[in-house]
């Protein structure tokens, strides 16, 4: 990989800081030979309701017995967990200026059935990049990394506070701030919902180049 490449994960509605790595770099590499890992942002996300920040976590069929490829990870149907996510979604983001312009573009993934958790991931983000207007285009690695440039992977965590030197948080309009605050590096939803169009400039301005 050269210096004007990334490797990431796939993730679902991936918070701020994954898109700033995403638009910034030509060439974006996804990892897809990796043994999945839970508790990351590869089935969750973290949306700003009413009542403060909320996970929205995409249930799986994992034998913890056995290493699953991120490939082979199949959603879990058992529960209506499209229902209550959009529902969520829409409870949080519906008073917010932009809502209305992008909610239709994603409400159809709520609806229809995915088997792979990489396929749903993908396509969302797709539209996410669409929305962006960003002709991005992901490639996808031929066996699993073990050493790689610029290897996000596991820098961009929910759960694990690790330095990014290339990351800033850039505060921007949230409905519920001045309720809880800025809640910084949320779904890449929070951005667009409030923030329009101009996501772009602030993703821009996210990412933190060399000195």
């Amino acid at each position: 990989m050269s210096k004007n490449s990334v490797l990431l994960s796939t993730a679902y509605l991936a918070p701020v800081q994954y898109y700033s790595k995403l638009l910034h770099y030509d060439h974006v590499i996804m990892e897809k030979w990796e043994n999945y890992n839970k508790q990351t942002y590869r089935n969750r996300c973290k949306i700003y309701g009413a009542n403060g920040v909320l996970n929205l976590i995409i249930p799986v069929v994992n034998n913890s017995q056995f290493k699953i490829l991120i490939k082979d990870i199949e959603i879990d149907y058992s529960t209506h967990w499209q229902k209550l996510h959009w529902k969520s979604i829409e409870s949080a983001y519906r008073s917010t200026p932009y809502f209305p312009y992008f909610a239709d573009n994603l409400y159809s993934y709520y609806k229809k059935k995915y088997k792979f958790l990489l396929d749903f991931n993908l396509e969302v983000q797709q539209t996410i990049l669409d929305i962006l207007e960003t002709d991005k285009k992901i490639n996808f690695t031929a066996e699993y990394q073990a050493n790689a440039e610029n290897d996000c992977r596991d820098l961009i965590h929910p759960k694990k506070q690790v330095s990014d030197i290339h990351f800033l948080d850039i505060p921007y309009h949230q409905v519920f701030s001045e309720k809880y605050g800025f809640q910084a590096n949320l779904s890449i939803l929070d951005l667009l919902f409030n923030e329009g169009m101009n996501a772009v400039t602030i993703l821009q301005q996210s990412f933190k180049n060399d000195q």
